[in-house]
C-alpha cells in the first residue's frame, strides 16, 4: 500500500479562475495500492478541486492543449507526463496559455 502523498499545486495564466480563482493548493492524496501518478492526480483534481468548465482544463484523460505542466520547475514532458509517479512533496504547475480575445 502506498502511503499518502503531500503535494502542493499551483494553477496561473488563468487556470486559477476555473478553481474559484484559488491558485496555491497543498494536499494530501490518500493511500492507494498503487502509488500515485500524474494521470491519477488529474482524476483527483477533477473530483475535489475543479469548479467549473472541466473541458477548459482537461481533454480525455490528460491536460487540455495549451496547459503547460510542470513538476518540479521542470516540463512534465521531460519526467514521463501522465506516468510520472509522484513524490512527498512534489510541487506541480499547471499555466494556462490560451487567452481569449
Amino acid at each position: 500500500m502506498a502511503a499518502p502523498v503531500v503535494i502542493h499545486l499551483e494553477f496561473g495564466g488563468g487556470a486559477e479562475l476555473l478553481f474559484n480563482g484559488v491558485k496555491d493548493h497543498h494536499v494530501t492524496l490518500p493511500s492507494q495500492p498503487d502509488p500515485w501518478d500524474v494521470k491519477q492526480l488529474l482524476v483527483w483534481i477533477q473530483q475535489n478541486l475543479l469548479k467549473e468548465r472541466p473541458e477548459l482544463f482537461v481533454q480525455g484523460d490528460s491536460v487540455r492543449p495549451g496547459i503547460l505542466v510542470l513538476i518540479n520547475d521542470a516540463d512534465w514532458e521531460l519526467m514521463g507526463e501522465l506516468e510520472y509517479q509522484l513524490q512527498d512533496q512534489d510541487n506541480v504547475v499547471f499555466i494556462s496559455t490560451l487567452h481569449g480575445g
